[in-house]
């Protein structure tokens, strides 16, 4: 396995790193929108292409499910990327966005890399082995209490507007029982952020599967919960995700879903 997370590396590296060159000459990337507040560049096209050519190199016979892509191959192989997470940020020069790449075999969640190539730093897991930052072993916080905590969250936008009724309440909620509420803008570090103890909470409608994959593995594998947000379905397939510390978790859930 550990082969195949250096195999995640390499690609997450080689892609966030040609990502980062382009932040001093944003006016020549060319955007698209794909829908409204959903956007493309070449980076993103770029990106993706370097992390499957670097993958397929040593694994053939993997297949692929991209942002960009979308499904490629068959296989009980199967990696799913996102290879630049925060396209919004990184068209506006706004310095959060990252790499997250996630292996899957039979189902189940067995490597995972998010990288920031803006403060080069490397989040990674493998099943059963724990998660580390740049090598070093990384747990989620051990807050305990909720008004203590600090929480992640994404906006509601494109076919996820339909959830707005319910998510100002939300929001007003978690800010006023909380030590505040962040809304950086790649769900992918968010998820990293709490592996890593720097949030204790995070909860968003409608993400996909490559926004998530990596960050659920890191979310067990340093010690936190992860579960669907709705309460009726796995939140790798609705998108609507909470998550955080064990003592946060449940606090937080009940918190939101009283506004459902």
């Amino acid at each position: 396995m550990q082969a195949l997370l250096n195999t995640a590396v390499q690609a997450a590296r080689r892609a966030g790193d040609a990502t980062h060159r382009f932040l001093s000459k944003l006016q020549h990337v060319e955007v698209k929108e794909k829908a409204r507040n959903e956007f493309v560049t070449q980076v993103d096209v770029a990106a993706e292409q370097l992390i499957i050519e670097t993958i397929q190199k040593r694994h053939p016979d993997h297949a692929f499910l991209c942002e960009e892509s979308g499904q490629l191959g068959e296989s009980d192989h199967l990696w799913i990327v996102d290879p630049l997470d925060g396209t919004t940020n990184f068209i506006h020069g706004f310095p959060f966005f990252s790499v997250s790449i996630a292996l899957k075999i039979e189902d189940k969640l067995e490597v995972a890399v998010i990288y920031d190539p803006n403060r080069q730093e490397l989040f990674t897991a493998m099943r059963g082995q724990g998660a580390q930052v740049d090598g070093h072993r990384i747990r989620v916080s051990q807050r305990h209490e909720l008004d203590h905590a600090l929480i992640g969250t994404g906006l509601p936008y494109r076919d996820n507007r339909r959830w707005m009724p319910q998510y100002m309440p939300m929001l007003e909620s978690v800010i006023e029982n909380t030590a505040g509420v962040r809304r950086p803008g790649s769900a992918a570090l968010d998820l990293a952020y709490i592996a890593a103890g720097r949030l204790d909470g995070f909860w968003e409608f409608g993400l996909s599967k490559w926004d998530i994959a990596a960050g659920t593995l890191l979310i067990q594998e340093a010690g936190g919960i992860i579960s669907d947000l709705t309460g009726t379905h796995d939140p790798f397939e609705s998108g609507n995700v909470v998550a955080g510390t064990p003592r946060i978790h449940e606090p937080l859930k009940k918190l939101l879903t009283k506004h459902l």
